[in-house]
């Protein structure tokens, strides 16, 4: 067992607050405040008291989570956690133990890697096929889960590809995790940023009992800056991830819980996935065009949801020598591919807004020009 520095966030904090642009980070613009608060409700929040919230979520949240989900989630299903990070966390540290083998989908978000890694677990990749438009390697996950697995760690959509598992595919790895007795790690934070339909993907909750599935305010709402996340497990389960949440945080902050229960409140939570859509829609075509322009340079799978693009690039460089040249010479940070499990790809968010990421890809492609010329 041994500690595994979390590159992309580590890349991220050192440097997304010393360049121009910043379109390595995984959401869209954020929402300010009054976008959320009517002014009636700015001046309850104002006459707020700052004391301890409910360590597990206020009922209403924990309701109101509960309440998007199918197949009798209640708010005994729901814990409520400081991100969806915290959540990932949680379920890691209760499921796990040294030994245990977890299949984790590649390229992804790479937090359970390292946080199974860390407890002393085997970690197999379940590989996402760029060849076939990034689908799952599902014949590998059945052949490991053949010969055991504790955990199946899933980010759909899909970050940073953007895909998303078909219904087929998710009754396949449902199938396969209740043959080997595994859990499901469903992490959704991406469920409602679908770029070609208004309808939300599916959660995995629901479809087996033995599920886990995370979410959060960060990436559908645009609300990153509340750290607001949740998960919704079976409910003997809840206990077991409450106890440790309350040695890593106590609870979430009382206003960001405030704030959540106006965000998921109807209009408000239809108005904020609505604007996110927006801004994740209109980036894809920008994105689409400097694609087109550069396609000497780069190529990019369309991303069915989320406002990302997995960007290949032509070079030979790693892309961490790519994403480094890039802020150094013009100051914008993108993610680099091998912190995602992909090496020779570049994650740039384009859900920040036209002007903001028009003249990042500028910037951008200037480098790569120069790199594709020496």
């Amino acid at each position: 067992m041994g500690f595994r520095v979390f590159e992309l966030e580590r890349w991220q904090s050192d440097y997304e607050h010393a360049v121009d642009y910043n379109v390595a980070d995984s959401s869209v613009r954020g929402a300010r405040l009054g976008d959320v608060l009517t002014p009636e409700e700015q001046e309850r929040f104002l006459a707020m008291e700052l004391s301890y919230p409910m360590v597990n979520g206020t009922e209403r949240l924990r309701d109101s989570i509960a309440g998007l989900y199918r197949n009798g989630a209640t708010g005994l299903n729901v814990l409520v956690t400081v991100g969806g990070a915290e959540a990932n966390q949680l379920a890691c540290q209760t499921l796990l133990e040294p030994g245990d083998r977890v299949a984790v989908i590649e390229p992804g978000y790479r937090q359970v890697h390292g946080v199974a890694e860390a407890l002393g677990c085997s970690v197999l990749p379940l590989a996402l096929d760029r060849d076939r438009g990034w689908r799952p390697r599902l014949d590998q996950l059945a052949r490991d889960a053949a010969s055991g697995l504790k955990l199946i760690y899933l980010v759909n959509p899909n970050n940073p590809t953007g895909s998303v598992l078909t219904r087929e595919e998710r009754h396949e790895i449902v199938s396969i995790a209740a043959k080997a007795g595994a859990w499901i790690l469903a992490d959704e934070v991406y469920r409602g940023a679908e770029r070609h339909t208004d309808h939300e993907t599916p959660s995995f909750w629901g479809e087996y009992d033995r599920v886990v599935a995370v979410n959060s305010l960060s990436k559908a709402y645009g609300l990153p800056g509340l750290r607001l996340g949740w998960m919704v497990a079976p409910a003997d389960l809840v206990g077991p991830l409450w106890r440790r949440h309350e040695y890593a945080v106590i609870s979430a902050a009382a206003p960001s819980m405030r704030l959540a229960e106006l965000a998921l409140a109807e209009p408000m939570r239809s108005r904020l996935i609505g604007r996110q859509r927006e801004l994740t829609r209109t980036g894809w075509t920008l994105m689409e065009h400097w694609l087109a322009r550069h396609a000497d340079l780069v190529s990019a799978a369309a991303a069915e949801a989320t406002s990302m693009a997995f960007v290949r690039y032509q070079l030979p460089q790693s892309s961490v020598e790519v994403a480094d040249r890039i802020r150094k010479e013009a100051s914008v940070l993108v993610g680099p591919g091998e912190f995602l499990g992909a090496d020779h790809h570049l994650r740039i968010t384009h859900g920040l807004g036209a002007d903001y990421v028009g003249e990042a890809l500028r910037r951008i492609a200037e480098v790569l020009g120069r790199m594709a010329a020496q």
